[in-house]
């Protein structure tokens, strides 16, 4: 019994120990070579160099698409592109024969400051009941 226990006790502690350490070799060589490449493929986004550099024709630059305007001045009165419409049924018809014209209509929206909301949301109602998308509030920067 002696003899089987010796053997079992000898067997078992040269087939099974553990591993006390974990080998990270491989990750640092895997961590430095992407930095590596990182560095190398990051180019700075400045230039050191002050340069006096030559001078060039500009390139001409596509003209923005035209900018319609919708306006209510401060007696509450309506204007698309500059021309008075007195009702708002008007109005409407003539939005909604820009927008036939152009399916890609830009419409701005201009109120005054003195005026009721409710007409700006009669503009806004009216733009989005002739399925004009692109639109835009006109503001004044902050200090005029």
């Amino acid at each position: 019994m002696a003899l089987a226990r010796r053997h079992r006790k000898k067997y078992s502690a040269s087939h099974h120990h553990t591993m006390n350490e974990l080998n990270i070799t491989p990750l640092l060589d895997l961590a430095f070579v992407l930095l590596v490449i990182f560095i190398i493929t990051t180019t700075p986004s400045f230039n050191d160099l002050p340069l006096n550099l030559p001078d060039a024709t500009p390139n001409p630059k596509p003209m923005p698409p035209k900018l319609n305007t919708v306006a209510v001045d401060k007696e509450g009165k309506y204007y698309f592109n500059d021309q008075h419409f007195p009702d708002v049924k008007d109005l409407y018809t003539a939005v909604v024969d820009a927008r036939n014209a152009d399916s890609n209509i830009t419409m701005v929206v201009r109120g005054d400051l003195g005026i009721q909301y409710q007409k700006v949301v009669a503009i806004l109602d009216i733009l989005s009941r002739a399925n004009v998308t692109k639109v835009g509030l006109a503001t004044e920067p902050q200090g005029r």
